[in-house]
């Protein structure tokens, strides 16, 4: 899931921040964080482009999940699957936060690339 790049000293603590804030401020603000911080950083610095580009595309792909899990509150289940995806995207937002401030490439399972 996680694999460190060649040189974790060669990332300043700004891209290590940028990046890190890329995927937190998914858990809170959907797509936007990650898309805004893509759009301005993505000619400055590959890995922030990278990571930004990863944490939306999980975002994105959490957004289908809950719209998905929307039209199935009509036969009940949807309720509790929104909940599962809810608690999932906290916990790999974090997940993904932490490698991302060590300077790792972390990659979200489960997720649709719409975005190369």
């Amino acid at each position: 899931m996680t694999d460190t790049i060649e040189s974790n000293s060669a990332l300043s603590a700004d891209e290590k921040n940028l990046a890190m804030l890329a995927h937190l401020g998914g858990t809170i603000f959907t797509v936007f964080p990650s898309l805004i911080i893509w759009l301005v950083k993505r000619d400055d610095s590959p890995y922030i482009s990278e990571q930004a580009r990863e944490a939306l595309n999980f975002q994105i792909t959490v957004m289908i999940a809950q719209m998905i899990n929307a039209v199935l509150i009509i036969i009940l289940i949807g309720g509790l699957l929104m909940a599962i995806v809810w608690v999932a995207n906290i916990i790999f937002c974090i997940l993904a936060a932490v490698a991302a401030s060590k300077g790792e490439h972390y990659r979200y399972p489960f997720t649709l690339r719409l975005l190369n």
